[in-house]
Protein backbone atom coordinates (compact mmCIF):
# COMPACT_ATOMS: atom_id res chain seq x y z
CA UNK A 1 0.00 0.00 0.00
CA UNK A 2 2.89 2.73 0.86
CA UNK A 3 4.83 1.50 -2.59
CA UNK A 4 1.65 2.42 -4.14
CA UNK A 5 1.16 5.75 -2.38
CA UNK A 6 4.67 6.41 -3.32
CA UNK A 7 4.55 5.69 -6.47
CA UNK A 8 1.52 7.64 -7.53
CA UNK A 9 2.17 10.47 -5.34
CA UNK A 10 5.51 10.62 -7.31
CA UNK A 11 4.19 10.35 -10.99
CA UNK A 12 1.04 12.92 -10.14
CA UNK A 13 3.85 15.19 -8.20
CA UNK A 14 6.23 14.82 -10.51
CA UNK A 15 4.02 15.25 -13.84
CA UNK A 16 2.46 18.59 -12.31
CA UNK A 17 5.18 19.94 -11.23
CA UNK A 18 6.57 19.81 -15.06
CA UNK A 19 3.27 21.27 -16.16
CA UNK A 20 3.19 24.55 -13.66
CA UNK A 21 6.82 24.82 -14.01
CA UNK A 22 6.21 25.52 -18.06
CA UNK A 23 3.19 27.17 -17.59
CA UNK A 24 4.93 30.08 -14.94
CA UNK A 25 8.30 29.76 -17.19
CA UNK A 26 6.43 30.24 -20.23
CA UNK A 27 4.53 33.24 -18.49
CA UNK A 28 7.39 34.74 -17.40
CA UNK A 29 9.69 34.60 -20.46
CA UNK A 30 6.29 35.58 -22.42
CA UNK A 31 6.27 38.85 -20.05
CA UNK A 32 10.27 39.67 -20.90
CA UNK A 33 9.40 38.99 -24.67
CA UNK A 34 6.12 41.28 -24.61
CA UNK A 35 8.74 44.24 -23.15
CA UNK A 36 11.16 43.63 -25.94
CA UNK A 37 8.30 43.74 -28.28
CA UNK A 38 7.06 47.25 -27.11
CA UNK A 39 10.19 48.23 -27.24
CA UNK A 40 10.59 46.87 -30.95
CA UNK A 41 7.20 48.72 -31.92
CA UNK A 42 8.28 51.76 -30.17
CA UNK A 43 11.63 51.89 -32.74
CA UNK A 44 9.35 51.48 -35.36
CA UNK A 45 7.21 54.11 -34.93
CA UNK A 46 9.66 56.61 -34.25
CA UNK A 47 11.61 55.77 -37.33
CA UNK A 48 11.78 57.84 -40.35
CA UNK A 49 14.22 57.59 -43.84
CA UNK A 50 15.63 60.99 -44.06
CA UNK A 51 16.84 62.85 -47.49
CA UNK A 52 20.10 60.56 -48.09
CA UNK A 53 17.65 57.49 -47.58
CA UNK A 54 18.94 56.24 -44.06
CA UNK A 55 16.63 55.50 -40.97
CA UNK A 56 16.79 58.44 -38.01
CA UNK A 57 14.07 58.65 -34.66
CA UNK A 58 12.10 61.71 -34.78
CA UNK A 59 12.30 60.99 -31.04
CA UNK A 60 13.95 59.79 -28.01
CA UNK A 61 13.01 55.48 -27.14
CA UNK A 62 13.24 56.57 -23.49
CA UNK A 63 15.53 53.79 -22.40
CA UNK A 64 17.96 55.15 -20.32
CA UNK A 65 19.56 51.66 -20.75
CA UNK A 66 20.16 52.04 -24.38
CA UNK A 67 22.47 54.83 -22.93
CA UNK A 68 25.06 53.19 -20.68
CA UNK A 69 27.82 51.05 -22.40
CA UNK A 70 27.27 47.28 -22.00
CA UNK A 71 24.47 47.79 -19.60
CA UNK A 72 21.99 44.49 -20.98
CA UNK A 73 19.99 46.48 -23.00
CA UNK A 74 20.78 46.93 -26.89
CA UNK A 75 19.27 48.16 -29.96
CA UNK A 76 20.31 47.97 -33.37
CA UNK A 77 18.87 48.59 -37.26
CA UNK A 78 20.41 46.93 -40.24
CA UNK A 79 19.78 47.53 -44.32
CA UNK A 80 18.83 44.40 -46.01
CA UNK A 81 21.60 44.12 -49.27
CA UNK A 82 23.84 46.40 -47.28
CA UNK A 83 27.56 44.53 -46.93
CA UNK A 84 27.62 42.12 -43.61
CA UNK A 85 24.46 44.10 -42.62
CA UNK A 86 26.80 46.44 -40.75
CA UNK A 87 25.81 49.57 -42.78
CA UNK A 88 23.94 52.09 -40.32
CA UNK A 89 22.43 55.65 -41.54
CA UNK A 90 24.39 58.28 -40.26
CA UNK A 91 20.89 59.29 -38.12
CA UNK A 92 20.45 55.55 -36.43
CA UNK A 93 23.18 54.39 -35.04
CA UNK A 94 23.18 51.28 -33.34
CA UNK A 95 22.49 51.93 -29.46
CA UNK A 96 25.56 53.29 -26.94
CA UNK A 97 24.95 50.60 -24.64
CA UNK A 98 26.62 48.59 -27.65
CA UNK A 99 29.74 50.34 -27.60
CA UNK A 100 32.39 48.81 -29.93
CA UNK A 101 30.08 45.36 -30.82
CA UNK A 102 27.55 44.31 -33.55
CA UNK A 103 24.83 42.28 -33.15
CA UNK A 104 24.35 39.65 -36.10
CA UNK A 105 21.18 39.41 -37.31
CA UNK A 106 19.75 36.45 -38.58
CA UNK A 107 19.32 37.07 -42.60
CA UNK A 108 18.17 33.63 -44.07
CA UNK A 109 15.00 35.05 -43.54
CA UNK A 110 12.45 37.55 -43.57
CA UNK A 111 10.68 38.34 -40.38
CA UNK A 112 7.46 40.46 -41.29
CA UNK A 113 6.13 39.45 -37.61
CA UNK A 114 8.06 39.96 -34.55
CA UNK A 115 10.68 36.86 -33.81
CA UNK A 116 11.87 36.35 -30.25
CA UNK A 117 14.97 33.89 -30.30
CA UNK A 118 17.93 33.36 -27.83
CA UNK A 119 21.45 34.89 -29.13
CA UNK A 120 24.75 33.70 -28.06
CA UNK A 121 26.73 35.95 -29.79
CA UNK A 122 28.55 37.02 -26.78
CA UNK A 123 29.49 34.22 -24.73
CA UNK A 124 29.77 36.35 -21.76
CA UNK A 125 26.20 36.99 -21.91
CA UNK A 126 23.49 35.46 -23.71
CA UNK A 127 20.44 37.51 -25.12
CA UNK A 128 17.18 37.22 -25.81
CA UNK A 129 16.84 39.10 -29.22
CA UNK A 130 13.36 39.97 -31.20
CA UNK A 131 13.68 41.75 -34.60
CA UNK A 132 11.53 42.17 -37.88
CA UNK A 133 11.90 43.40 -41.06
CA UNK A 134 10.29 46.33 -41.95
CA UNK A 135 9.97 48.68 -45.25
CA UNK A 136 9.52 52.10 -44.11
CA UNK A 137 7.43 54.72 -45.76
CA UNK A 138 9.12 56.79 -48.86
CA UNK A 139 11.75 54.09 -49.28
CA UNK A 140 12.21 50.86 -50.58
CA UNK A 141 14.85 49.17 -48.68
CA UNK A 142 14.01 46.39 -45.87
CA UNK A 143 15.43 47.57 -42.80
CA UNK A 144 15.52 44.84 -39.96
CA UNK A 145 15.01 46.61 -36.47
CA UNK A 146 16.54 44.61 -33.33
CA UNK A 147 16.26 44.94 -29.64
CA UNK A 148 18.22 42.54 -27.40
CA UNK A 149 18.52 42.07 -23.51
CA UNK A 150 20.90 40.24 -21.62
CA UNK A 151 18.95 37.24 -19.81
CA UNK A 152 20.30 37.52 -16.87
CA UNK A 153 17.32 38.43 -15.17
CA UNK A 154 15.20 36.28 -17.25
CA UNK A 155 17.58 32.97 -16.13
CA UNK A 156 17.20 33.95 -12.46
CA UNK A 157 13.44 33.90 -12.13
CA UNK A 158 13.03 30.91 -14.34
CA UNK A 159 15.93 29.22 -11.52
CA UNK A 160 14.10 30.92 -8.66
CA UNK A 161 10.40 29.59 -9.83
CA UNK A 162 12.34 26.27 -10.52
CA UNK A 163 13.42 26.17 -7.05
CA UNK A 164 10.38 27.12 -5.46
CA UNK A 165 8.47 24.47 -7.42
CA UNK A 166 10.90 21.98 -6.56
CA UNK A 167 11.49 22.59 -2.91
CA UNK A 168 7.76 23.22 -2.48
CA UNK A 169 6.63 20.06 -4.46
CA UNK A 170 9.30 17.97 -2.27
CA UNK A 171 7.79 19.19 0.79
CA UNK A 172 4.33 18.39 -0.66
CA UNK A 173 4.74 14.48 -1.64
CA UNK A 174 6.84 14.48 1.69
CA UNK A 175 3.27 15.72 3.38
CA UNK A 176 1.37 13.62 1.30
CA UNK A 177 3.22 10.16 2.26
CA UNK A 178 3.35 11.05 5.74
CA UNK A 179 -0.82 11.20 5.73
CA UNK A 180 -0.46 7.83 3.61
CA UNK A 181 1.96 6.56 6.45
CA UNK A 182 -0.42 7.98 9.40
CA UNK A 183 -3.44 7.01 7.38
CA UNK A 184 -2.05 3.08 6.72
CA UNK A 185 -0.95 2.60 10.32
CA UNK A 186 -4.43 3.78 12.03
CA UNK A 187 -6.60 1.93 9.13
CA UNK A 188 -4.72 -1.09 9.73
CA UNK A 189 -4.32 -0.66 13.68
CA UNK A 190 -7.80 -2.95 14.03
CA UNK A 191 -6.35 -5.21 12.49
CA UNK A 192 -3.30 -5.25 15.35
CA UNK A 193 -5.84 -5.34 17.40
CA UNK A 194 -7.07 -8.29 16.68
CA UNK A 195 -4.10 -10.14 16.39
CA UNK A 196 -3.18 -8.71 19.78
CA UNK A 197 -6.49 -10.81 20.47
CA UNK A 198 -5.94 -14.25 19.10
CA UNK A 199 -2.65 -14.15 20.86
CA UNK A 200 -4.89 -13.75 24.18
CA UNK A 201 -6.61 -16.22 22.86
CA UNK A 202 -3.56 -18.98 22.54
CA UNK A 203 -1.78 -17.14 25.91
CA UNK A 204 -4.92 -17.12 28.20
CA UNK A 205 -7.25 -20.07 26.90
CA UNK A 206 -10.05 -17.45 25.68
CA UNK A 207 -12.44 -18.59 23.19
CA UNK A 208 -13.77 -15.83 21.42
CA UNK A 209 -12.27 -12.25 20.04
CA UNK A 210 -14.84 -9.72 22.52
CA UNK A 211 -12.54 -6.78 22.18
CA UNK A 212 -14.92 -3.71 20.88
CA UNK A 213 -13.77 -2.87 17.26
CA UNK A 214 -14.68 -0.70 14.13
CA UNK A 215 -17.69 -2.34 11.84
CA UNK A 216 -15.26 -2.14 8.98
CA UNK A 217 -13.66 -5.11 10.50
CA UNK A 218 -16.57 -6.66 12.78
CA UNK A 219 -17.40 -9.24 9.74
CA UNK A 220 -13.40 -10.67 9.88
CA UNK A 221 -14.29 -10.60 13.82
CA UNK A 222 -17.53 -12.63 13.62
CA UNK A 223 -15.77 -15.22 11.27
CA UNK A 224 -12.68 -15.74 13.29
CA UNK A 225 -15.24 -16.33 16.24
CA UNK A 226 -17.52 -18.69 13.92
CA UNK A 227 -14.10 -20.53 13.45
CA UNK A 228 -12.72 -20.39 16.72
CA UNK A 229 -16.68 -22.32 17.60
CA UNK A 230 -16.18 -24.99 14.88
CA UNK A 231 -12.13 -25.69 16.12
CA UNK A 232 -14.21 -25.94 19.48
CA UNK A 233 -16.83 -27.96 18.27
CA UNK A 234 -14.60 -30.32 16.47
CA UNK A 235 -12.14 -30.67 19.33
CA UNK A 236 -15.21 -31.79 21.57
CA UNK A 237 -16.36 -34.04 18.59
CA UNK A 238 -12.86 -35.48 18.69
CA UNK A 239 -12.85 -35.91 22.75
CA UNK A 240 -16.00 -37.13 23.10
CA UNK A 241 -15.28 -39.93 20.16
CA UNK A 242 -12.17 -40.86 21.92
CA UNK A 243 -13.83 -41.50 24.98
CA UNK A 244 -16.64 -43.18 23.46
CA UNK A 245 -13.80 -45.61 21.77
CA UNK A 246 -12.03 -46.03 24.84
CA UNK A 247 -15.57 -46.63 26.60
CA UNK A 248 -17.01 -49.13 24.27
CA UNK A 249 -13.27 -51.44 24.24
CA UNK A 250 -12.82 -50.99 28.24
CA UNK A 251 -15.77 -53.78 28.75
CA UNK A 252 -14.92 -56.20 26.20
CA UNK A 253 -11.25 -55.90 27.28
CA UNK A 254 -12.34 -56.37 30.99
CA UNK A 255 -14.50 -59.53 30.04
CA UNK A 256 -11.47 -60.99 27.73
CA UNK A 257 -9.08 -60.37 30.61
CA UNK A 258 -11.44 -61.53 33.46
CA UNK A 259 -11.97 -65.16 31.20
CA UNK A 260 -8.14 -65.34 30.63
CA UNK A 261 -7.46 -64.85 34.66
CA UNK A 262 -9.52 -67.11 35.78
CA UNK A 263 -8.83 -69.56 33.11
CA UNK A 264 -12.33 -69.88 32.27
CA UNK A 265 -12.79 -72.85 30.15
CA UNK A 266 -15.20 -70.61 27.75
CA UNK A 267 -12.16 -68.80 26.59
CA UNK A 268 -11.90 -69.24 23.18
CA UNK A 269 -15.34 -68.50 22.54
CA UNK A 270 -15.08 -65.33 25.23
CA UNK A 271 -12.15 -63.77 22.99
CA UNK A 272 -14.44 -65.03 19.91
CA UNK A 273 -17.34 -62.50 21.31
CA UNK A 274 -15.99 -59.53 22.54
CA UNK A 275 -13.68 -59.04 19.49
CA UNK A 276 -16.59 -59.26 17.64
CA UNK A 277 -18.19 -56.56 19.73
CA UNK A 278 -14.82 -54.67 19.61
CA UNK A 279 -14.55 -54.88 15.81
CA UNK A 280 -18.16 -53.36 15.74
CA UNK A 281 -17.34 -50.35 17.99
CA UNK A 282 -13.91 -49.30 15.73
CA UNK A 283 -15.81 -49.79 12.29
CA UNK A 284 -18.98 -47.47 13.68
CA UNK A 285 -15.98 -44.60 14.75
CA UNK A 286 -13.86 -45.34 12.08
CA UNK A 287 -16.84 -44.72 9.82
CA UNK A 288 -17.70 -41.69 11.54
CA UNK A 289 -14.24 -40.19 11.25
CA UNK A 290 -14.06 -41.05 7.69
CA UNK A 291 -17.09 -38.68 7.17
CA UNK A 292 -15.55 -35.82 9.34
CA UNK A 293 -12.45 -35.82 7.76
CA UNK A 294 -14.77 -35.78 3.87
CA UNK A 295 -16.52 -33.00 5.03
CA UNK A 296 -13.30 -30.83 5.76
CA UNK A 297 -11.92 -30.90 2.79
CA UNK A 298 -14.55 -28.93 1.04
CA UNK A 299 -18.02 -29.05 -0.74
CA UNK A 300 -19.39 -32.14 -1.66
CA UNK A 301 -22.19 -32.56 -4.40
CA UNK A 302 -23.15 -36.19 -4.92
CA UNK A 303 -26.56 -37.45 -6.98
CA UNK A 304 -28.98 -38.58 -5.26
CA UNK A 305 -30.30 -40.70 -8.16
CA UNK A 306 -26.89 -42.34 -8.93
CA UNK A 307 -25.84 -43.31 -5.49
CA UNK A 308 -29.46 -45.33 -4.94
CA UNK A 309 -28.71 -46.53 -8.68
CA UNK A 310 -25.73 -48.09 -7.71
CA UNK A 311 -26.67 -49.44 -3.92
CA UNK A 312 -30.21 -51.34 -5.91
CA UNK A 313 -27.82 -53.44 -7.35
CA UNK A 314 -25.34 -54.28 -5.06
CA UNK A 315 -28.03 -54.95 -2.56
CA UNK A 316 -30.30 -57.17 -5.36
CA UNK A 317 -26.93 -59.57 -5.39
CA UNK A 318 -27.44 -60.32 -2.21
CA UNK A 319 -31.34 -60.55 -1.79
CA UNK A 320 -32.74 -61.35 -5.57
CA UNK A 321 -35.88 -62.78 -4.34
CA UNK A 322 -36.74 -58.56 -3.25
CA UNK A 323 -38.58 -56.28 -5.51
CA UNK A 324 -36.85 -52.90 -5.32
CA UNK A 325 -38.77 -49.70 -6.57
CA UNK A 326 -36.80 -46.40 -6.98
CA UNK A 327 -38.80 -42.53 -8.16
CA UNK A 328 -38.54 -39.39 -7.39
CA UNK A 329 -36.35 -36.43 -9.23
CA UNK A 330 -33.51 -37.95 -11.01
CA UNK A 331 -31.09 -34.73 -11.10
CA UNK A 332 -30.94 -33.51 -6.97
CA UNK A 333 -27.87 -33.21 -5.59
CA UNK A 334 -26.62 -33.36 -2.32
CA UNK A 335 -23.76 -31.92 -0.11
CA UNK A 336 -22.19 -34.96 0.71
CA UNK A 337 -19.48 -37.36 -0.18
CA UNK A 338 -20.62 -39.62 -2.37
CA UNK A 339 -18.67 -42.55 -0.61
CA UNK A 340 -20.95 -41.24 2.59
CA UNK A 341 -24.08 -41.59 0.89
CA UNK A 342 -23.52 -45.07 -0.48
CA UNK A 343 -23.09 -45.90 3.06
CA UNK A 344 -25.82 -44.28 4.34
CA UNK A 345 -28.03 -45.72 1.69
CA UNK A 346 -26.53 -49.08 1.74
CA UNK A 347 -27.53 -49.69 5.09
CA UNK A 348 -31.05 -48.68 5.09
CA UNK A 349 -31.59 -50.12 1.90
CA UNK A 350 -29.82 -53.91 3.08
CA UNK A 351 -31.95 -53.00 6.32
CA UNK A 352 -35.10 -52.46 4.45
CA UNK A 353 -34.19 -55.77 2.19
CA UNK A 354 -33.25 -57.67 5.45
CA UNK A 355 -35.95 -57.00 7.66
CA UNK A 356 -38.64 -56.50 5.28
CA UNK A 357 -41.31 -58.58 3.11
CA UNK A 358 -40.16 -58.66 0.16
CA UNK A 359 -40.80 -54.94 -1.39
CA UNK A 360 -38.43 -52.00 -0.62
CA UNK A 361 -39.61 -48.34 -1.81
CA UNK A 362 -37.00 -45.35 -2.29
CA UNK A 363 -38.67 -41.91 -2.92
CA UNK A 364 -36.08 -39.31 -3.36
CA UNK A 365 -38.36 -35.77 -3.06
CA UNK A 366 -36.78 -32.27 -3.47
CA UNK A 367 -38.37 -29.16 -4.67
CA UNK A 368 -37.13 -27.26 -7.04
CA UNK A 369 -36.29 -24.06 -4.31
CA UNK A 370 -36.69 -26.42 -1.39
CA UNK A 371 -32.88 -26.26 0.72
CA UNK A 372 -32.71 -30.08 2.07
CA UNK A 373 -33.77 -33.03 -0.01
CA UNK A 374 -35.67 -35.97 1.80
CA UNK A 375 -35.22 -39.61 0.97
CA UNK A 376 -37.78 -41.96 1.98
CA UNK A 377 -36.79 -45.51 2.53
CA UNK A 378 -40.03 -47.98 2.79
CA UNK A 379 -40.33 -52.15 3.20
CA UNK A 380 -43.57 -53.94 3.91
CA UNK A 381 -41.86 -55.56 6.85
CA UNK A 382 -43.39 -55.66 10.42
CA UNK A 383 -41.76 -52.31 11.47
CA UNK A 384 -40.58 -51.13 14.64
CA UNK A 385 -42.36 -50.42 17.68
CA UNK A 386 -42.48 -46.68 18.37
CA UNK A 387 -41.15 -46.97 22.00
CA UNK A 388 -37.88 -48.24 20.13
CA UNK A 389 -37.65 -46.22 17.21
CA UNK A 390 -35.10 -44.16 19.65
CA UNK A 391 -33.10 -46.97 21.23
CA UNK A 392 -32.65 -48.45 17.59
CA UNK A 393 -30.21 -45.95 17.03
CA UNK A 394 -28.02 -47.07 20.06
CA UNK A 395 -24.83 -48.32 18.55
CA UNK A 396 -25.24 -52.67 19.15
CA UNK A 397 -29.16 -52.76 19.73
CA UNK A 398 -31.08 -55.00 17.15
CA UNK A 399 -34.39 -56.22 17.76
CA UNK A 400 -34.00 -59.05 15.31
CA UNK A 401 -31.21 -61.38 16.73
CA UNK A 402 -31.66 -63.98 14.69
CA UNK A 403 -30.84 -62.65 11.69
CA UNK A 404 -27.14 -61.96 11.05
CA UNK A 405 -25.62 -58.08 11.79
CA UNK A 406 -23.91 -55.96 14.06
CA UNK A 407 -26.65 -53.46 15.02
CA UNK A 408 -24.37 -50.62 13.97
CA UNK A 409 -26.35 -49.83 10.65
CA UNK A 410 -28.54 -47.26 12.02
CA UNK A 411 -26.01 -45.75 14.43
CA UNK A 412 -23.82 -45.21 11.47
CA UNK A 413 -26.77 -43.49 9.49
CA UNK A 414 -27.23 -41.22 12.05
CA UNK A 415 -24.10 -40.00 12.52
CA UNK A 416 -22.63 -39.70 9.12
CA UNK A 417 -26.42 -38.00 8.08
CA UNK A 418 -25.46 -35.05 11.66
CA UNK A 419 -22.42 -35.16 10.54
CA UNK A 420 -23.24 -33.24 7.37
CA UNK A 421 -26.06 -31.46 8.52
CA UNK A 422 -28.50 -33.87 8.01
CA UNK A 423 -31.43 -35.88 10.00
CA UNK A 424 -32.48 -39.26 9.85
CA UNK A 425 -35.89 -40.08 11.20
CA UNK A 426 -38.08 -43.12 11.74
CA UNK A 427 -41.94 -44.18 11.28
CA UNK A 428 -44.62 -46.15 9.83
CA UNK A 429 -45.27 -46.48 5.67
CA UNK A 430 -48.60 -45.97 5.32
CA UNK A 431 -48.54 -47.78 1.20
CA UNK A 432 -46.81 -50.55 2.52
CA UNK A 433 -47.17 -51.16 6.15
CA UNK A 434 -43.19 -51.39 7.40
CA UNK A 435 -40.94 -49.03 8.37
CA UNK A 436 -40.70 -45.67 6.81
CA UNK A 437 -36.77 -44.43 7.28
CA UNK A 438 -36.84 -40.17 6.22
CA UNK A 439 -33.73 -39.29 5.56
CA UNK A 440 -32.98 -35.98 5.39
CA UNK A 441 -30.28 -33.87 3.83
CA UNK A 442 -28.74 -30.45 2.84
CA UNK A 443 -28.95 -29.52 -0.98
CA UNK A 444 -25.52 -29.00 -3.07
CA UNK A 445 -25.97 -25.22 -3.77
Amino acid sequence: MLLIAAGWIIILLVGGGIALERTLTGQVQQSFDEQLGYLLNTMIVISEVGPDGEVYFIRPIGEPRFLEPNSGMYWQIAAEGREGFESFSLGAQPSQSLWDRTLQPQGDHVDHEPHFYDNNQFPEEPLRVVERTVILPESDTRWTFMVASARENLDAQITRIRSILVWSFAALGLGLFGMAVLQSYYGLLPLRRIRAAIQRIRTTGSNRVSDPLPLEVQPLVEEINMLLAHSERQAEEARTHAGNLAHALKTPLTVVNNAATAHAPDLADTVIREARAMRRHVDHHLARARAVGRRSVGHARTTVWDSAEAVRRAVERLYPDVRFDIDGNREVRVAIERQDLDEILGNLIENAAKYGGGSVFVTIDAEREAERCVIWVEDDGTGIPEEERIRIFDRGARLDTDKPGTGLGLAIVRDVAEIYGGSVELGESEDLGGLLVRLILPRAA
